[in-house]
C-alpha cells in the first residue's frame, strides 16, 4: 500500500504549481487536507488534495489541470500526516512548488486577485466584495463538498457551481511583465541573493527561476511573501506562449512556450521540456505520428511551428474542420500561426493556443487518485 500512495503523491505533484500561466485555481492546501467530510477518513491526508483537483478537472473539461496551492507553515510539521507526506510537503516548497506562509488566507486572496483565478475555500468571503469585488462573481469562490463518487463544489457567495476566470487585475499585470530576485539566498520563489560585486550580482540573475509566482505587494512594493524581502527587479519577463494539446475532444495538457525554448511535440520526444502524447493516443495514431512531430517556437511573439516527422502535418485557419480548408504541412516545413490556428498532427489531435481551445466530449478524466488503495478513500455512496 505504500508504494501505492507514493505513485499517487507522485501524481498529485505534477498537478501543483506557482507558474502563473498554467494554475487553474487557488486553494488553501492545509484546509483540504483537513476536511474529513471529503473521505471520512484520518484527520489529515494529503489525498485529499487529488480528491479536489479530480473535482476541479470533472467540472473545468480538462486533464492534467494544476493548482496554485498555498500552504500554512505549521503544515511542515504536523504530526496528523504521516513522515512521508510531511517529507513530500517540505519538498514541494523546497522546489517552489507550492508557497509556505504563515498567513494563507491573505495570500490566497491576493494570488486570486493579481491572477484572475477562482478560490477553493470553505470559507466564506461575503464581507470582502468591498475590497475584492470579483468575490460576488458566480464561480469565483468555491467550497469543496461530499458528493457521491468524490467532491464537488457549492458556492458561499455569487453563486454557480463552475469554477470561473477573470481578468487579471492591473497590479497583476504590471509585476508580471517583470522578473524578480529575493535577497535571500536559495529562495526558491524568486532566486536567490548573493554576495556583493558586479560578477556576484549576474551570477544572482542566473539563479532567477524562470517561472515565477506573482510577488506580494506591501504598500505596492513587490516583496518575496516566503521570507518578507523586498524583490529587486531583475529585468523583463520573456514573452510567452500558453497552448493546449487536445485529444479526442478532450483537452489534455496545457505547457508555456517561450522566447528561449522550443518545444518538441510528439509521441515520445527526446530530451527535456518535449510534451509526450504516446499515453492518450489509440493504436492507428501512434503509428502515424513521429516521436518528435512538430516543433514549436516563440519569435517575436509569434507562435512558428516547424514539422519534423515522417508522415506530415496540417494546419487548421481559424480551427476550421473543414477537410478543403485544411492546410497541409510536408516534413521541414515551418508556418507562422495566426490567432485561432490550429495544428493537426493527425485526425482528432491538435495543437493551438490555450484560450481558443476547449474540451467538445463527454469523458472521464484520467484521475490522480488512480493508484489510492480503496481502504484510503471511503467515499460517501450515490
Amino acid at each position: 500500500m505504500r508504494f501505492e500512495i507514493s505513485k499517487v503523491l507522485d501524481a498529485i505533484e505534477g498537478r501543483v504549481c506557482t507558474d502563473p500561466s498554467l494554475a487553474r485555481a487557488v486553494v488553501d492546501l492545509a484546509e483540504v487536507i483537513r476536511w474529513q467530510n471529503l473521505d471520512g477518513g484520518r484527520p489529515a491526508s494529503l489525498l485529499r488534495l487529488g480528491m479536489v483537483i479530480d473535482a476541479l478537472s470533472r467540472q473545468i473539461g480538462e486533464d492534467s489541470v494544476p493548482v496554485y496551492a498555498i500552504v500554512h507553515r505549521a503544515l511542515l510539521s504536523d504530526a496528523d500526516l504521516t513522515s512521508n507526506e510531511r517529507m513530500v510537503v517540505r519538498r514541494w516548497a523546497d522546489d517552489g512548488l507550492v508557497e509556505v506562509l504563515d498567513q494563507p488566507g491573505d495570500r490566497m486572496l491576493e494570488v486570486a486577485d493579481l491572477l484572475g483565478l477562482p478560490v477553493l475555500t470553505r470559507a466564506r468571503l461575503d464581507g470582502l466584495v468591498g475590497r475584492y469585488p470579483w468575490v460576488g462573481q458566480a464561480g469565483r469562490v468555491l467550497a469543496p463538498v461530499p458528493g457521491a463518487g468524490g467532491p464537488v463544489f457549492i458556492a458561499h457567495v455569487g453563486g454557480g457551481q463552475d469554477p470561473a476566470t477573470g481578468s487579471r487585475s492591473p497590479a497583476g499585470v504590471k509585476v508580471l511583465s517583470r522578473k524578480w530576485r529575493c535577497p535571500e539566498p536559495g529562495c526558491a520563489l524568486f532566486g536567490g541573493g548573493g554576495g556583493g560585486g558586479a560578477f556576484a550580482d549576474l551570477a544572482a540573475v542566473d539563479r532567477v527561476p524562470a517561472e515565477q509566482p506573482p510577488p506580494t505587494l506591501r504598500t505596492g512594493a513587490p516583496t518575496c511573501p516566503r521570507h518578507g524581502a523586498r524583490l529587486s527587479d531583475a529585468g523583463p519577463r520573456p514573452r510567452t506562449a500558453v497552448l493546449a494539446v487536445r485529444i479526442g475532444g478532450l483537452v489534455r495538457k496545457r505547457f508555456v512556450l517561450t522566447e528561449t525554448e522550443p518545444v518538441a511535440i510528439g509521441r515520445a520526444p527526446d530530451g527535456p521540456g518535449g510534451v509526450t502524447l504516446g499515453q492518450w493516443l489509440n493504436d492507428e495514431a501512434r503509428r502515424w505520428i513521429s516521436r518528435s512531430h512538430i516543433r514549436l517556437e516563440l519569435r517575436v511573439g509569434e507562435v512558428v511551428v516547424t514539422d519534423t516527422s515522417t508522415n506530415g502535418s496540417g494546419v487548421r485557419p481559424g480551427g476550421s474542420m473543414a477537410e478543403h480548408e485544411r492546410i497541409a504541412l510536408a516534413p521541414q516545413q515551418s508556418r507562422v500561426l495566426a490567432e485561432s490556428d490550429l495544428i493537426e498532427l493527425y485526425p482528432g489531435v491538435q495543437v493551438g493556443r490555450a484560450d481558443d481551445m476547449s474540451s467538445d466530449a463527454k469523458y472521464i478524466p484520467n484521475s490522480v487518485m488512480a493508484e489510492a488503495p480503496t481502504m484510503a478513500m471511503r467515499l460517501p455512496r450515490p
